[in-house]
């Protein structure tokens, strides 16, 4: 029986390799070219070029970190250039293109989540983006244009919303989150928050977070304090919440209804890499919206919300 098995495992064994062979395929002919390709690849100039100048378009991550001015500041990925995907992109036009660089975008090992509560001024000092932050508490004439302003203009904004207003205006509140466009708290009732017990801070911040996210389904984590009053209870009881506490770098000021020349000119002035720029649905915003855009665009600088903004994505 035993021997039986085994003419019947070196028949079986002998049928395969016999198709194996019939069918040209050769294991060792496969693998040969392969570690062939590698061992050329490693002696092409081009590889070695690549390899040489990767240090010089590397980047180490910057971590997260408390500033003494700007408190809660985002750190920043670092960059490594992968060797093997940028040869092969190059290897086409067979010289060395810094275009053509793939890279690998590496994690700081300490971010915002890291730190303990402190409110959020702007994003990282070496990121070339902007946030507006667009504050609503009143008023429902100019959010159409505002937005329609957005809309042509590829622009995401965030809109801090009082949820007292987001109640009688929770069509406005959908229209806005359909868009794209990131929705975070703004209090309940417009409140001072510095001068309230901690039951009232938090009564603040959990009943608009209830009403916003029965009007979107979706539970804000930006908390914007209204005219930037705070204390440290205030941005620990956010923290708490799982909620950072934004303020702002640039001023409008479009609440004394400037012209749009004097607004443009007030940004112009003070922007700057991880800006956050504050606004409110005014008529000067509706106005010269386009204009802050353009400016900001001409500057080099890419427009986001507030949550690209503070990412430590490059």
């Amino acid at each position: 029986m035993f021997r039986y098995q085994n003419l019947v495992n070196l028949f079986v064994f002998v049928i395969m390799v016999s198709l194996v062979f019939q069918a040209g395929y050769y294991p060792y002919q496969t693998i040969e070219p392969v570690m062939y390709q590698e061992a050329t690849k490693h002696e092409d100039p081009l590889y070695r070029e690549i390899e040489q100048k990767s240090i010089d378009f590397s980047a180490e991550p910057q971590n997260a970190y408390i500033d003494d001015v700007w408190k809660k500041t985002p750190g920043r990925n670092g960059l490594k250039v992968d060797i093997n995907k940028s040869y092969k992109k190059m290897k086409e036009e067979g010289v060395f293109d810094a275009s053509l660089i793939v890279y690998e975008e590496i994690k700081p090992e300490i971010t915002l989540a890291d730190l303990p509560a402190a409110p959020i001024y702007r994003g990282n000092p070496e990121k070339d983006m902007v946030a507006f932050l667009i504050n609503v508490s009143w008023g429902t004439e100019h959010i159409p244009a505002i937005l329609n302003t957005l809309k042509e203009q590829q622009v995401k904004a965030t809109f801090f919303i009082d949820g007292k207003w987001a109640q009688s205006n929770s069509d406005y509140v959908k229209m806005i989150d359909e868009q794209g466009h990131l929705i975070g708290n703004h209090a309940y009732n417009h409140p001072d928050m510095a001068r309230l017990s901690n039951q009232q801070v938090l009564e603040q911040i959990t009943q608009t977070n209830e009403i916003i996210k029965a009007i979107t389904g979706k539970s804000p984590k930006w908390f914007a304090p209204p005219s930037g009053s705070f204390n440290d209870h205030v941005v620990q009881s956010a923290h708490n919440l799982d909620m950072q506490t934004i303020l702002w770098t640039v001023d409008t000021i479009d609440w004394k209804n400037p012209s749009v020349p004097v607004m443009v000119d007030r940004v112009k002035n003070k922007i700057h890499p991880g800006a956050t720029v504050l606004m409110h649905p005014t008529p000067s915003i509706a106005d010269g919206l386009d204009a802050i855009i353009a400016l900001i665009k001409d500057a080099g600088y890419k427009i986001g919300t507030i949550e690209n903004l503070i990412s430590e994505e490059r």
